[in-house]
């Protein structure tokens, strides 16, 4: 049985009261995962480390679309982390990207810097630089203590290969950890091809809202007008009994 370290990737309280009884070791919260993912409220924030006794690591992400923000997109950044660190925040994800497709190492440092006592993850803006094998050690240098990746690729399963190759590269001086595309049945093969240790996914389901009439004025076709995600604890046991016994 190998050991490993699972975080469910959460964007409501619901959510991480799930994570907590699932047996997950961690959580990543965020909002808007259909925009892959923003940061949360303050709001959220608070409940989560409050009520979810786990280590909440908060996405720093000010909006959706690339890596590449603006100075006035950092300053944005900047006053959350002020504010996670007194909400009682255990880390921050974030990424940081140049124009170049590289990873912006002043950038990304400053907030390391910043972060002070938080672990800090860079996120999957890695999957989207030019060389994985140099923004690898971009990332290294700037202090982040983990990089969240897929390879490189649109998922986990595809990525494989790759994630392998990057948590050779990095030979213990960060953490690699696989997430993007992570599911209940690709969870084991996973494992194995990468040999990762760190884990990440959402392992999220669709369900039809209560709310529904001949009066609802949205448009059937969109189903999200009737629908929302949910998490359930059998799955996250499941999601980390494949990953330890893989």
């Amino acid at each position: 049985m190998r050991e490993i370290v699972f975080e469910l990737c959460a964007e409501n309280i619901d959510a991480c009261l799930v994570a907590r009884d699932g047996g997950a070791d961690r959580i990543e919260l965020c909002s808007a995962l259909s925009e892959g993912g923003l940061t949360p409220s303050h709001g959220l924030v608070r409940e989560a480390v409050n009520r979810s006794g786990l280590p909440v690591h908060v996405l720093l992400r000010p909006r959706g679309g690339d890596f590449v923000y603006s100075d006035a997109e950092l300053d944005v950044m900047r006053e959350d982390l002020k504010h996670l660190r007194l909400l009682g925040a255990s880390g921050v994800v974030l990424g940081v990207l140049r124009e170049d497709c590289s990873v912006d190492v002043k950038r990304t440092r400053e907030l390391v810097e910043m972060a002070d006592t938080l672990e800090v993850t860079f996120n999957r803006a890695f999957d989207h630089t030019a060389s994985l094998e140099d923004a690898l050690e971009d990332v290294i240098a700037t202090g982040c203590q983990r990089v969240l990746t897929s390879g490189g690729e649109r998922d986990v399963v595809s990525g494989g290969k790759a994630l392998a190759r990057l948590i050779e590269q990095a030979a213990g001086r960060i953490e690699i950890a696989a997430g993007g595309g992570l599911r209940l049945k690709n969870a084991a093969a996973v494992a194995r091809i990468t040999g990762a240790r760190h884990f990440h996914g959402s392992i999220r389901k669709i369900v039809t809202g209560p709310c529904r009439s001949s009066r609802d004025v949205h448009d059937e076709s969109d189903p999200s007008a009737h629908s929302r995600f949910v998490v359930e604890s059998d799955d996250v046991r499941a999601m980390i009994e494949n990953l330890t016994n893989a």
